[in-house]
């Protein structure tokens, strides 16, 4: 079974408070985005993971799709299975790559397999491989609150819109950008703002990570403000960083956007 398992975008994200067990309760919307890593998931005389692509750090028993796999095996006794995944989502970039990775391992299990779990329990699943993985069993907008694994619907519809997201090499681990971020209550109410014009969202709509890690990484600062010079209605870092991303009126990207050695870039239309 050969599945395309896709990134995501932060439509805002605020840090509002600490859990008890350590964690930030966050307020983002989620939605899809189609930059897409390939996973292939075949029956195999013994489990076999294989890596191709963009470089995994860590030791590959850890990967987040093999272990997507042990917990399912442990409560279903799967056979083995030779699984390869080709990496092209990069890697601390704030696009939940290893998190969609994960999820699309329990659907194709859940398919392959044909082990007849809803959605949510595939959700459930989800929840303890990492704290997003379970936006990407629906995949489909979302806003997110607790540690971004409680979700609502929410009446947003961006198709056909133009984006371009530009990745400037730059891995910022987790454990930083929320060490550097201060919790606070969110300065606009979210749902209401994108429910406004787009045009409108500049003024609303920001990402907490932003202004905490611009001050040390202008890059980010850099990309956004590029973006909007090119024509982008609305620009933002997605997630922790340290992607940024802009939206464009229509179908229709700038025909050039000069980026430097070593960025990756996505452009496409949601």
């Amino acid at each position: 079974m050969l599945v395309f398992p896709n990134a995501k975008l932060n439509l805002g994200l605020y840090v509002t408070g600490r859990r008890p067990d350590g964690f930030r309760t966050l307020e983002s919307v989620f939605v899809p985005l189609p930059w897409c890593d390939a996973l292939e998931i075949l029956p195999a005389p013994e489990n076999q993971l294989t890596l191709t692509g963009i470089p995994i750090p860590g030791d590959p028993a850890t990967n987040l799709c093999w272990r997507a796999y042990e917990l399912l095996q442990a409560d279903f006794s799967l056979p083995p299975v030779q699984l390869h995944l080709h990496k092209v989502v990069p890697i601390g970039a704030g696009l939940g790559g290893g998190s969609g990775d994960a999820a699309f391992t329990l659907r194709a299990l859940n398919e392959l397999f044909d082990l007849k779990l809803t959605p949510e329990a595939l959700e459930n699943y989800a929840r303890r491989l990492g704290s997003d993985c379970a936006f990407f069993i629906r995949n489909q907008p979302v806003l997110a609150h607790e540690k971004g694994d409680v979700f609502q619907s929410i009446d947003l519809n961006l198709t056909g819109t133009a984006c371009k997201v530009i990745y400037p090499g730059l891995h910022i681990s987790t454990a930083e950008a929320y060490g550097r971020v201060t919790p606070r209550p969110p300065r606009h109410e979210l749902r209401a703002s994108l429910a406004q014009p787009l045009a409108t969202w500049r003024a609303t709509v920001s990402n907490d990570f932003e202004e905490a890690l611009t001050p040390f990484y202008p890059v980010l600062g850099e990309i956004k403000q590029a973006l909007y010079d090119a024509g982008a209605t609305y620009a933002s870092l997605s997630g922790s960083g340290s992607a940024v991303y802009g939206l464009f009126p229509g179908r229709e990207l700038p025909p050039e956007f000069p980026v430097a050695d070593g960025y990756l870039v996505w452009d496409g239309v949601l």
